[in-house]
């Protein structure tokens, strides 16, 4: 099941929301990971953006949660805004809060993306059938692997464009790994190393999202292909 909470609005409309911790990753001394908090909040704000929009949601507003100190903020917001820009949409509203009281030996950052969808799309389990392709879009990489290989990354706007494909699903991959994300999203088979081929590492943690799930019928494929470029990555069930 996705990491989302969706909460029945008016008529058929819904409220959907995501979010994303960061810890230990940053500029203070203890930090783990070393990098800029505009890096920091980008890939936090992915996450949080990418399960709420796999659910079908359009995002319309973003909570920012600092606990880096009063100078960060800025910058967590230009990492925000940056993600934000590349999904064309500049009318997502941001606001958040600052620990300013005290002081912490490492960073941490939470965020939280709130989206409005119709219906209950793409939020569900899936069931397998043998019409059934799938695909992982990008590459699983974590820690200092996603600055030094970002080019391996899948961008925002690649995600985006694949979400609004007809009969396409899709499911961000986070730290447990593309194989536990495909058996949260179906309900009807147990996937392992064993009966999947595929030449990325199944079990590997795609840290803040920088691959997803896409499933789609054999009819999508060459579209898929298409948006995707160099980012599709095939997976085979053997049965």
């Amino acid at each position: 099941m996705r990491d989302i909470l969706m909460i029945p609005l008016t008529g058929n409309e819904n409220l959907v929301i995501a979010s994303d911790n960061s810890g230990s990753i940053g500029l203070k001394e203890w930090d783990a990971v070393q990098v800029p908090y505009e890096t920091v909040a980008y890939y936090s704000f992915r996450v949080a953006v990418m399960e709420c929009m796999s659910a079908g949601a359009e995002p319309i507003a973003v909570t920012l949660q600092n606990f880096c100190g009063e100078d960060a903020w800025d910058v967590l917001l230009k990492g925000i805004k940056q993600g934000i820009a590349e999904l064309g949409k500049p009318n997502i509203s941001i606001t958040g809060s600052t620990e300013s009281n005290f002081s912490m030996n490492q960073s941490a950052v939470g965020i939280t993306v709130i989206g409005k969808t119709r219906g209950r799309k793409a939020v569900d389990q899936l069931t397998f059938t043998n019409q059934t392709n799938i695909a992982v879009i990008g590459r699983p990489l974590v820690g200092q692997e996603v600055v030094e290989r970002e080019a391996e990354v899948v961008p925002l706007a690649v995600f985006e464009r694949i979400c609004g494909l007809q009969s396409v699903a899709t499911m961000p991959v986070g730290s447990k790994g593309i194989l536990f994300e495909l058996n949260s999203l179906f309900a009807d088979i147990h996937f392992t190393e064993e009966n999947l081929v595929s030449n990325l590492n199944l079990s590997k943690s795609s840290g803040p999202s920088t691959c997803f799930i896409a499933v789609y019928p054999e009819s999508m494929q060459l579209k898929l292909i298409s948006e995707a470029g160099g980012y599709y990555h095939e997976i085979h069930y053997l049965g």
